[in-house]
């Protein structure tokens, strides 16, 4: 407002008039003090550098900080906090619908991630996301990833989270070889491989993939192997179980497993309605 008054040389009255904005609006400056949610602000931020304002007002909920979100917003922007984000280009395409899913399980997504060492070693990432809770079952970390080697991977994320009833996946050399094929067949797993050229048809784990680059593999310097690992493995657990997710409702994925576990559970427990009982004596 002050700059459109110096550059017109117009009043205060006849720019608020032609905005209509009030002019108490326009005088009005916040006496409100800050400096407890700048500090508080400013330790999230270090801790988590690529948090938006939405995701640091839910962690300050979380110390039971009650702000309001739009306070937080304003001092976020404040304190030059803001995340700069490159918009990429959108071209518009027929989209096929995605299956709708309603159970952890019933779809797992899987994909490489790469980097470099600090000596400049080339590893891979493979990651494996369940499409429903958006859990990260594996997140393993090596300079390759024979079919072999991916399949004793699943084997022991499926000993921990059970059986899925079907895996996505690209048509990398990896995952389309014979092994991995008789693999699938022989656990009656469904293997669907996404068209060529089209990774939108594995949006789930392409999406986590640009959570994981931006928060972790950017962010971090990686000495060997083994320091990569431990990183990209303590950034999981966070990822898990502390990061909010905001396709579910700014929940953890594993606080959101929890409690569809706990739904299913009491929807199990409930008891038939009356109406139910009575057709069921007769």
């Amino acid at each position: 407002m002050r700059r459109l008054l110096v550059e017109y040389k117009a009043s205060e009255r006849r720019v608020c008039g032609l905005m209509q904005v009030p002019r108490t609006s326009c005088r009005y400056r916040s006496r409100r003090d800050d400096n407890v949610l700048r500090e508080q602000l400013q330790h999230l931020a270090r801790e988590h550098p690529r948090f938006g304002y939405r995701r640091l007002h839910v962690m300050l909920r979380r110390d039971d900080v009650n702000v309001n979100h739009k306070r937080v917003q304003r001092v976020y922007r404040e304190m030059g906090l803001s995340v700069k984000r490159n918009r990429r280009k959108r071209l518009t395409r027929a989209l096929q619908p995605r299956p709708v899913l309603t159970a952890p399980g019933e779809q797992w997504s899987i994909d490489f991630a790469s980097d470099v060492t600090a000596a400049g070693r080339r590893i891979r990432v493979l990651s494996v996301v369940d499409a429903f809770t958006r859990e990260c079952h594996a997140l393993e970390v090596d300079t390759s990833f024979p079919s072999r080697r991916v399949t004793r991977v699943l084997d022991r994320a499926i000993e921990r989270f059970g059986q899925p009833q079907a895996i996505r996946c690209d048509n990398g050399p990896e995952l389309t070889s014979r092994h991995i094929l008789a693999w699938a067949i022989d656990r009656k797993i469904d293997l669907l491989h996404i068209r060529p050229g089209k990774p939108t048809e594995n949006a789930y784990v392409e999406s986590f993939h640009g959570r994981l680059r931006d928060e972790c593999l950017n962010t971090s310097w990686f000495w060997n192997l083994f320091d990569a690992r431990s990183k990209i493995a303590a950034w999981q657990h966070a990822y898990n179980h502390t990061r909010p997710h905001s396709s579910l409702d700014y929940r953890t994925p594993n606080e959101f497993a929890q409690q569809w576990q706990t739904n299913q559970a009491s929807a199990t427990l409930r008891p038939d309605p009356p109406a139910l009982l009575e057709q069921s004596t007769l």
